[in-house]
């Protein structure tokens, strides 16, 4: 049977719902939104109107039951699907939202916050950064709070903050201990729906003009690199993305290439070796600077020398790498593969390929054919800009003799081009050149905006031979990043503008904690479990060893809290502590307080007992009373020690 409950629970209800769909409204269709937020007016309103207790006559069950059978509905058109994160949250906002209509008893209140907890914790479903978890903190602060008030409704507000504040704090201990010493897994408990990996940003697999260009207006991290000793220069920082062979005259392609354990190459020159933490982006290329050596878990090498992951990269990855900058790669190419590099749509391009035909004689060395070419591109009057105009069908001539004006992409596929039309094998390469050092924590930093696609050229002798066309209309690009080589007046994301040093260095202290906080919470991996149990001398850690670790630290976290609750009950107050004083003193004299009994009650028996000094126990118990009831505020220092004084004279006879 229902009971009606106070106002109070309810109107924590109500904050706790607010606060939970406030941070998913980001996500959720907009009729969702539409629908959640006037039923949450809707009860503030009834809220508002009652008095000291919830109304008596909560909505129909019928029309909330149709409500949440046509939401499910709506859920399935809108989607397409049902079962998934998107749908399925959604789905959870509109049953939080009506379940609230029916907070007229406790049980409806409990089954609400339930759906709130699940809730906060589907944020993480869509970002694990630290806004979002203090968010989430926030929600199951004030859920936890309208729990708190279940039980006790009656405390003022603050009290009920205070008291579920504390009870979080009191759990913090063995919430670390779980964390610390819970068996890890690789992935997930859980399988996620396909649909939870929507949304990211990143490189595509093919290049058309402008692909690249948009994604250098963005500030979002593709990733880090921690390098084990001075990082590379800037002219070595190039990390490979998807090679691109195949060309229908506007888009590039990559080409089906086989797959090896290690690197199809042997590594030469110096080695830089640094762990990579890659950024999300459901693609399986890890974005390994060139070129990378072999031992890497879970990755394999592409005859294109790409390193890449054999599922998805759904999640953050870490990962131990080492490159050879100095490796000279392709010297035994097959014959298929460099005719594959030589190959030209027919009929694109037809300018181009007519000033290539005039230039070169056909038994000139494709050494010289290279230094023609890039000397013909120097003498062109070419801009590199964020802001090229849009291409037609014969992109590199109008962009070579009409326009003038592009991004890293124009230029590579201009230059690859070119040397096809010369019968040079060449193709691009799409990846990241650069980074920036974050001075905080000297981690380099490598954004969206650091996209670049350059070109490689196969010479006999030499094999591929790494040529990045963009250089020769902005050099700066390659050694001091995008915003030094664009045209005056012309910046990339908001942070590139001038005047913005201040912020800058508030982005990389925010940024130097988002990746502590990636590197030890959210990338807490079996590897780096088992490196800190080591470190605190629990040597090779399997679940015997970490049953044992949690069931220690789960018993020294009880004694504690029951050490400090007992701490706690022995610190009593002054005004308490003269109580005491005078109760002892009764106790001895045969008349012992009992736990029922409060303090005029106890003195009215006392006081027959003695009769003789009746009228000073009931002013010491009165006295106390209304220094204790009477008031919300601490007595004064008087006070206390005018009835400090009184005990300390009393003598029970």
């Amino acid at each position: 049977m229902k009971h009606p409950l106070e106002a109070r629970p309810a109107h924590w209800l109500l904050a706790s719902i607010a606060i939970t769909l406030a941070p998913h409204f980001a996500h959720l269709p907009y009729w969702v939104s539409a629908f959640c937020v006037p039923l949450l007016l809707w009860q503030g309103w009834r809220l508002r109107r009652a008095t000291s207790s919830l109304p008596r006559r909560p909505p129909s069950r019928w029309p909330v039951l149709l409500l949440a059978l046509g939401s499910g509905v709506a859920m399935k058109l809108h989607f397409g699907y049902f079962f998934g994160m998107d749908p399925g949250i959604a789905f959870l906002a509109t049953l939080l939202c009506l379940k609230q209509l029916e907070g007229d008893s406790e049980r409806d209140i409990r089954a609400a916050i339930l759906l709130s907890y699940f809730l906060q914790l589907g944020l993480f479903m869509y970002y694990q950064t630290i806004p979002v978890a203090l968010v989430a903190m926030l929600g199951v602060w004030v859920s936890t709070t309208t729990l708190y008030s279940l039980s006790d409704p009656h405390p003022p507000a603050s009290t009920q903050l205070r008291a579920s504040g504390l009870m979080m704090l009191q759990a913090l201990p063995l919430l670390l201990v779980l964390f610390i010493a819970f068996p890890r897994v690789d992935g997930p408990l859980w399988g996620l729906p396909s649909d939870a990996y929507a949304g990211r940003t990143g490189l595509s697999d093919s290049m058309e003009p402008g692909s690249i260009s948009n994604l250098s207006e963005s500030s979002e991290i593709a990733f880090r690199a921690e390098f084990d000793g001075p990082p590379p220069p800037p002219a070595l920082r190039y990390w490979r993305g998807p090679v691109l062979t195949l060309f229908d005259g506007r888009t590039w392609r990559p080409m089906p290439a086989p797959f090896y354990p290690a690197p199809p190459y042997e590594p030469q020159g110096r080695r830089y070796d640094y762990r990579l933490t890659l950024e999300p982006h459901n693609r399986n290329w890890l974005l390994a600077m060139d070129f990378p050596g072999g031992g890497t878990e879970r990755a394999q090498h592409a005859a294109s020398y790409q390193l890449l992951s054999m599922v998805p990269v759904h999640s953050r990855r870490r990962l131990e790498l080492s490159a050879y900058p100095e490796t000279r790669v392709g010297l035994d190419e097959q014959a298929a593969v460099l005719r594959a590099n030589r190959h030209l749509p027919a009929g694109s391009n037809p300018r181009t390929r007519d000033e290539i035909a005039q230039l070169f004689p056909d038994n000139l060395p494709a050494e010289e054919k290279l230094a023609r070419i890039l000397e013909r591109l120097r003498e062109l009057p070419l801009v590199y800009t964020l802001q090229p105009p849009r291409l037609g069908t014969h992109s590199v001539d109008e962009f070579l003799f009409d326009t003038h004006r592009g991004f890293c992409e124009h230029f590579s596929s201009a230059f690859v081009f070119m040397m096809r039309a010369a019968g040079v094998p060449a193709r691009v390469v799409t990846g990241y050149q650069g980074g920036e050092i974050n001075p905080v924590d000297g981690i380099l930093v490598v954004r969206q905006s650091d996209a670049h696609a350059w070109a490689e050229v196969w010479l006999e002798g030499r094999g591929w031979v790494r040529v990045d066309p963009t250089a020769l209309a902005a050099p700066a690009r390659i050694e001091e990043g995008l915003a030094a080589s664009l045209p005056e007046g012309e910046f990339g994301s908001f942070m590139m503008r001038p005047g913005f040093e201040w912020l800058r260095d508030m982005r990389y202290q925010w940024e130097a904690v988002s990746n502590a906080w990636n590197q030890w919470v959210l990338g807490y991996t079996p590897e780096r479990q088992r490196e800190l149990l080591e470190r605190l001398g629990v040597r090779n850690p399997d679940w015997r060893s970490l049953s044992i670790l949690m069931g220690l630290g789960a018993a020294g976290v009880m004694l504690g809290l029951l050490f400090w609750a007992l701490f706690q009950r022995s610190r009593l107050d002054p005004l308490e502590r003269a109580w005491q004083h005078f109760c002892r003193k009764m106790r001895r004299h045969g008349l012992p307080r009992l736990q029922w009994e409060g303090p005029i009650e106890y003195a009215d028996r006392a006081a027959r007992a003695l009769p003789e000094q009746a009228d000073t126990i009931r002013a010491i118990a009165a006295r106390y009373a209304r220094l204790r009831y009477a008031s919300r505020q601490a007595p004064d220092a008087r006070q206390l020690r005018a009835l400090e004084q009184r005990i300390r004279m009393f003598r029970p006879r």
